[in-house]
């Protein structure tokens, strides 16, 4: 059985509201007819080259991503630029594209939701909620028995896949923590938030030297939390298989996959 195009939008609207979605955000169908038949779906990060070959090859009708392709604007779509090549090859195989961003952050089994569950984080919330309280931006919570930062990184390296930069952490190996704030994908915005700075280590991706420094600069001062950088893909990655679980719920005829293509961006890191 196959499913229409306008229905599987419906579903996703069901599960990931485009209304939690940020003002800057560019969630939603990008390719594809409403009326188009889609009977496979492919679940991915990224909509890059890599990640376009498999749901090719798959004769995948949807590509469901995380991160929007036309997030940022562009003047040309034309075929020999990389955004332009991706919508061609899609729109020429008949396979549609779709994003589920910030919307997908923000619910209860978002991206930063699935994170803490996977941690193991009991009496969870959102850093920053949504006017319901119980949606919103990144969650913090505490662990169930306190560890050291040192055995909390290692046991986030087993949950995530692997990555050419790894884990990187600020902190002492053998400061005790127990309360968790965390934010799938980017979120070094959120360093100053009180519910960050009274947890004992903040868990997200794309720090920069700047607020990084300052941060723990800060922590020396008046105190604040460790801080564990990890790969953006691999956070957001973690969401994927309970998306497409979610997913199956809603329309069970579909056939439904999970992309096992890394988009980290990162081949190797060289030491010193």
């Amino acid at each position: 059985m196959s499913y229409s195009l306008a229905d599987v939008c419906a579903a996703v609207e069901e599960l990931w509201p485009i209304s939690g979605a940020e003002g800057w955000d560019a969630s939603g169908l990008v390719a594809g007819h409403p009326d188009d038949p889609v009977t496979r779906v492919l679940f991915a990060v990224d909509a890059v080259a890599s990640v376009v070959d498999q749901a090719l090859e798959t004769r995948t009708d949807l590509l469901l991503v995380h991160h929007p392709l036309l997030l940022r604007g562009v003047t040309t779509v034309a075929a020999d630029r990389y955004k332009g090549s991706v919508l061609t090859r899609l729109i020429r195989a008949r396979c549609a594209l779709l994003a589920a961003h910030t919307n997908a952050d923000v619910v209860d089994e978002g991206t930063s939701g699935v994170f803490a569950e996977r941690l193991g984080l009991v009496d969870v919330s959102p850093i920053v909620p949504n006017a319901d309280n119980s949606t919103g931006i990144g969650r913090v919570g505490r662990l169930d028995q306190p560890t050291t930062l040192g055995h909390l990184a290692h046991s986030i390296g087993r949950i995530l896949p692997a990555t050419a930069t790894g884990i990187r952490v600020a902190g002492d190996y053998d400061r005790v923590v127990e309360q968790v704030a965390l934010c799938g994908g980017a979120g070094d915005s959120l360093l100053n938030d009180p519910a960050v700075r009274s947890a004992d280590v903040y868990i997200t991706s794309d720090l920069r030297h700047h607020p990084a420094s300052e941060a723990i600069e800060q922590s020396l001062v008046g105190g604040g939390p460790a801080l564990i950088d990890v790969s953006h893909w691999a956070s957001e990655w973690l969401w994927l298989d309970r998306a497409a679980e979610q997913f199956a719920g809603l329309l069970p005829d579909l056939e439904i996959s999970v992309s096992d293509v890394r988009t980290d961006p990162w081949d190797f890191v060289v030491t010193q």
